[in-house]
């Protein structure tokens, strides 16, 4: 049977396999863009996780905020054993508070499963998604991941000698990659790269009296214009005598034929304010976060903080939570019963939703008691002999 045979019964169901698949040109986790027109540097992980989570606020705030929501989420999980794993911490960080940060920022968490000698898991550890490496089996699927270390390189299997799984990997969608998934970071580099320079560009400002240094012209009349050594000792003294916040304000005193020049800030200066403001709403976009829970001026999308928290939930820690717990039970399901889930009724950004829903269920008289637990999602009653 020819490949094409055998891709149209895959499609059609006949075949009873999978098609194959293959990793996408661009991975999210090497290279974000490749320059183009724009000149712009390929995309590298590890330098925009310096840029932006270590050296921008806005992002830095954005992604803790995405994480510690994840990581501080009310859990309902009927298993104890599961629940125990659950809330197992990775150093001094919660599991799902480390894998919700590695979703927002790589778009890929990767997690080892620790078995015990009767192959039981008793630890769930995340790894490193940069260092971490899909290997591809003949059709494409993967079949084993390779870590990196410096010079070190470790292969683990999908699968152990049993047949259990060995590495959880969760992922974001990406529309032309296979393999890794796509993550909030390469979205935002490009408005994280704008908002540093125009922070540096203040800072420049500050450092040079918070305002354009002005001109000093000198006007020779009869006399020889400045000679070069004069020049330099000029300016020399100017930078030593006038220049930073430390020397503001301090008159200045010109020998005869020269004279200062005051420059204001242009209309381009001024626009950066603006120019910072839009790409701290840009990165705050990339990653679920209305503006308002990060301070930005200007932002009345939300009439208050409490719609904004409850935007941020229903959107961004809902999803995010859910895609991660259902990952990791999908592993895991062998070994452990039902699913674990957000408690909403312990969720305080959501109880009045919640609030709602119990007013309106309780208020509807066509629905019977035990239809209306099922609505509010309780456990069933047992009947009464």
């Amino acid at each position: 049977m020819s490949f094409l045979t055998n891709l149209a019964s895959a499609f059609k169901g006949g075949g009873g396999g999978r098609v194959p698949v293959s990793r996408g040109f661009i991975s999210p986790w090497a290279t974000g863009f490749d320059g183009g027109p724009t000149g712009r540097a390929p995309f590298d992980y590890v330098r925009e996780v310096a840029e932006a989570y270590l050296a921008n606020p806005v992002a830095q705030r954005a992604v803790r905020i995405v994480a510690e929501g994840v990581g501080g989420a009310p859990i309902a999980c009927p298993d104890a054993r599961l629940a125990k794993l659950l809330a197992c911490s990775c150093g001094s960080q919660p599991l799902l508070e480390v894998l919700g940060a590695q979703l927002a920022l790589h778009g890929n968490a990767y997690v080892q499963i620790v078995k015990d000698a009767g192959g039981v898991p008793v630890e769930l550890y995340p790894l490193r998604p940069e260092r971490v490496q899909v290997v591809a089996g003949e059709d494409g699927w993967p079949c084993a991941y390779r870590y990196v270390l410096a010079d070190r390189t470790i292969t683990l299997p999908l699968e152990d000698e049993d047949g259990w799984p060995n590495v959880i990997h969760l992922k974001g969608f990406h529309p032309t990659d296979d393999h890794y998934g796509a993550g909030s970071l390469a979205a935002a580099a490009p408005a994280v790269a704008i908002h540093n320079a125009a922070s540096e560009w203040n800072r420049a400002l500050l450092a040079n009296a918070a305002r354009p240094s002005g001109a000093l012209v000198h006007d020779a009349g009869d006399a020889q214009p400045l000679s070069g050594e004069q020049f330099d000792r000029l300016k020399a003294e100017l930078a030593a005598a006038f220049q930073g916040g430390g020397n503001a304000g301090r008159p200045m005193l010109l020998e005869g034929g020269l004279d200062w020049k005051a420059m204001s800030l242009s209309p381009a200066d001024m626009d950066f304010a603006t120019l910072k403001e839009a790409a701290a709403r840009d990165i705050a976009l990339a990653f679920g976060v209305p503006p308002m829970l990060l301070g930005l001026p200007g932002d009345n999308t939300y009439a208050n903080y409490r719609e904004a928290n409850r935007a941020l939930w229903r959107l961004t820690l809902l999803p995010l939570a859910a895609k991660i717990l259902n990952g990791l039970h999908h592993a895991l399901a062998d070994w452990f019963g039902e699913a674990p889930s957000v408690d909403l009724d312990r969720v305080p950004a959501l109880a009045e939703d919640r609030e709602r829903l119990w007013a309106q269920v309780s208020g509807a008289d066509f629905l019977t008691d035990m239809e209306k637990r099922e609505m509010l999602g309780l456990a069933r009653m047992e009947k009464s002999r």
